[in-house]
């Protein structure tokens, strides 16, 4: 039996595929919209989930078909769901990140177990086979505790070719396997060796882990980062006014957030991203007042920067947000 307090739910769908896959879409949809892989749609479809909660940290084993599991613009800036999420896929082949800021090793071809990292914060579409994985959902706040900034992780992968990461899937394999015979606090503990050993990889990768230097490149990392966060709204946030604010040089600005493009982009992203906040959220407000309020003083450009980065529209978005906000609420009285 499980300890007090470790919440388990089990939940399994099989068979004909126009009624399993119903089930599984209604299943998931607190968090996904679950899409066909293709239109070429399977005549039988076989899912099934295993879900341990303890306080806010969960881990799912999924066995699945192949799916769409869809996080639109519009749904994530309707939700208060902001959680990271790791992905440690164990059998099959891997899933493929298409959406969101995709990052260059996403179309990766590694063998072995490998964790994709996502932001549930921000939009994304990730295509799944048939295969199995090990999902954990963990609170921002504790991810960022050794991580800096967890909304840089959306998209990122980690393979099983360290030392470090081999150990680190042996113990999230290890903790679902055991949990039944362990106490609530030691399954908790074993929960946050395992996000600690998870952001330790994720950090090594992005240069922020190591000597003096790495914690160094860390601390300005965060430094930036708020600065940036404050002041999102002055017309004058530019890579120039931080580095004369902060009295930092460009080329060390630029090393720590070249996955982003470069702190121009890192900016523009982060303004882009709280303008389709904005959008959904405050559907009487004029979309150029928006744009304004978040430093694009030019309607055309805030457009065409704002398609590129969701392909959509900043105005079709904010015609959307009357029916995205009744979707929200029929979604929050299903969960």
């Amino acid at each position: 039996m499980l300890a007090p307090g470790i919440v388990h739910s089990d939940f399994s769908v099989q068979g004909d595929a126009r009624q399993s896959f119903l089930a599984w879409q209604e299943r998931m949809s607190p968090v996904y919209d679950i899409q066909p892989s293709s239109r070429q749609a399977e005549d039988m479809f076989d899912a099934s989930l295993s879900r341990y909660t303890i306080d806010n940290l969960s881990i799912f084993d999924f066995r699945t078909g192949p799916t769409l599991a869809v996080r639109s613009l519009g749904r994530v800036s309707t939700e208060s769901i902001r959680d990271i999420t790791f992905s440690i896929f164990l059998e099959g082949p891997p899933a493929q990140f298409l959406g969101g800021r995709q990052q260059p090793d996403a179309s990766h071809t590694a063998p072995g177990p490998s964790i994709l990292a996502l932001d549930m914060d921000q939009p994304c579409t990730i295509r799944g086979f048939h295969g199995r994985m090990l999902l954990l959902f963990v609170p921002r706040a504790l991810v960022e505790k050794s991580f800096p900034d967890a909304a840089a992780l959306h998209g990122r992968w980690v393979h099983a070719c360290t030392p470090v990461t081999r150990l680190l899937i042996e113990h999230v394999v290890a903790l679902r396997r055991q949990i039944v015979g362990l106490s609530k606090e030691e399954a908790h503990q074993s929960f946050l060796t395992a996000v600690e050993l998870i952001a330790a990889a994720f950090r090594h990768q992005a240069g922020l882990a190591g000597d003096a230097r790495a914690a160094v490149r860390t601390a300005v990392y965060g430094q930036v980062r708020r600065h940036v966060e404050a002041n999102l709204r002055n017309p004058n946030l530019t890579p120039d006014s931080v580095l004369a604010s902060l009295h930092l040089s460009r080329a060390s600005v630029y090393r720590l957030f070249e996955h982003e493009g470069g702190l121009a982009a890192y900016i523009r992203n982060r303004r882009l991203r709280m303008a389709a906040d904005q959008l959904v959220r405050f559907p009487h407000r004029e979309v150029q007042d928006i744009a304004w309020g978040l430093g694009f003083n030019d309607a055309s450009s805030f457009t065409r920067a704002f398609r590129r980065a969701f392909d959509i529209a900043p105005r079709e978005l904010h015609e959307y947000a009357p029916l995205l906000q009744c979707e929200h609420t029929r979604r929050e009285r299903f969960t």
